[in-house]
């Protein structure tokens, strides 16, 4: 199952490191979240961990981030877009088709996440090139699993969300009938 990142804006008082003073910033975070309503949800609770009880938040927008991947790296503190094309070659028009998609990965400077991109991108069986990469404004990405074994009360949370929607089993029932009456055919 592929994750979905929501982008939220976040605006909170955070404290300045220049001036020592409380200022008002606007920040956007990544949050990997079924939907909209848990984006919202997960967000709010993320953010909680760095405010005091009497500091609030206030979520000024979430949309669907249009990242493919998501890499962090250790000992590194920003994020970077890097746009990969893979490149194909398209046999019925005889040309090139170039497919873009953009990978969020972390390093200090665009050097090493250029390194860092194409050691991600090392297994790849196709062709691809790096036409760009560009310092994102993400401060920070909240994973649903972090891979720690104190995610298990996290992935209990997971299930019981994803228990709660509803299937649409009609298809499966008509393909039994049919099955069903084939045999008796």
């Amino acid at each position: 199952m592929s994750a979905t990142w929501y982008e939220c804006k976040i605006k909170y008082r955070k404290l300045d490191d220049a001036s020592g003073m409380l200022k008002v910033k606007t920040e956007p975070f990544l949050v990997d979240a079924i939907s909209y309503t848990e984006a919202e949800s997960r967000i709010t609770e993320e953010m909680s961990a760095y405010l005091s009880d009497t500091e609030e938040i206030k979520i000024t927008n979430i949309k669907v981030a249009n990242f493919a991947e998501i890499h962090p790296f250790e000992n590194s503190d920003r994020w970077f877009k890097s746009k990969v094309s893979l490149i194909a070659f398209d046999e019925e028009s005889g040309k090139e088709r170039k497919t873009n998609m953009y990978l969020l990965v972390q390093a200090n400077d665009v050097k090493e996440a250029y390194d860092n991109t194409i050691s991600v991108m090392k297994d790849t069986m196709g062709e691809y090139s790096v036409p760009s990469i560009s310092e994102s404004p993400i401060m920070d990405v909240f994973p649903y699993f972090s891979g720690e074994e104190d995610d298990m009360e996290r992935v209990a949370k997971f299930n019981t969300v994803k228990d709660s929607v509803p299937v649409d089993n009609t298809m499966d029932e008509e393909l039994e009938l049919s099955d069903v009456l084939s045999s008796e055919e």
